[in-house]
């Protein structure tokens, strides 16, 4: 985990962002320093001068921004992208996000959500040899979901993740088992006692 984890948020709304960033600055066990974005205009700027590990934003923000030149433009490669949803929102405007927080979440779901989104950052740019060959709980659930046939994109709406975040998991677990076939994940899940056999031929 990060020992200092630093968090953007872009939101009109005075009262939902001073709010969320309140409540992120109170969650136990993890160091939090929150700075908000007030203008669109000032957006790579204020990426660029504060390089933040992740970005909660209100999609209707980000509307007309490439996700890819955003990180170009700010220095920020690893930047992790959250939506903060107020409202109702067409899910094939989140596909690039690599989160989502309502603002009905409950500190210990957003908790939840920011360490799996460090986790996910940790592992993926890890290179320090040591690998556990262990899988996370979130991991073990996808290979189950990979041995079903689901797509990533099935994948990513049974368990309520970006497919960029999907495709993530998908090389890490590949990485620890030095698994990369789904014919092997399948062998693998039935040897660990993850799938029976009748949830395959389903």
């Amino acid at each position: 985990m990060n020992a200092n984890l630093k968090i953007a948020i872009i939101e009109p709304s005075a009262i939902i962002r001073s709010g969320l960033g309140s409540l992120l600055r109170k969650l136990s066990g993890l160091s939090v320093s929150v700075f908000e974005i007030l203008e669109r205009e000032s957006l790579v700027e204020s990426l660029r001068l504060h390089k933040p590990d992740i970005l909660i934003a209100n999609p209707q923000c980000l509307l007309h921004h490439s996700f890819h030149h955003l990180k170009e433009e700010s220095g920020c490669e690893e930047l992790k992208f959250v939506a903060l949803l107020s409202i109702l929102y067409p899910k094939e405007g989140l596909l690039s996000y690599d989160g989502q927080i309502s603002i009905y979440d409950e500190m210990p779901v957003i908790r939840q959500k920011i360490e799996q989104l460090v986790v996910v950052e940790e592992e993926a740019t890890d290179g320090s040899g040591e690998e556990q060959q262990s899988l996370s709980a979130r991991e073990k659930e996808i290979v189950i979901c990979v041995v079903k046939g689901m797509t990533n994109r099935e994948i990513a709406d049974r368990l309520f993740l970006s497919t960029h975040t999907v495709i993530t998991h998908r090389r890490n677990i590949a990485r620890k088992l030095q698994i990369h076939s789904p014919s092997g994940l399948t062998i693998y899940a039935i040897v660990n006692k993850l799938v029976e056999l009748s949830d395959i031929k389903q």
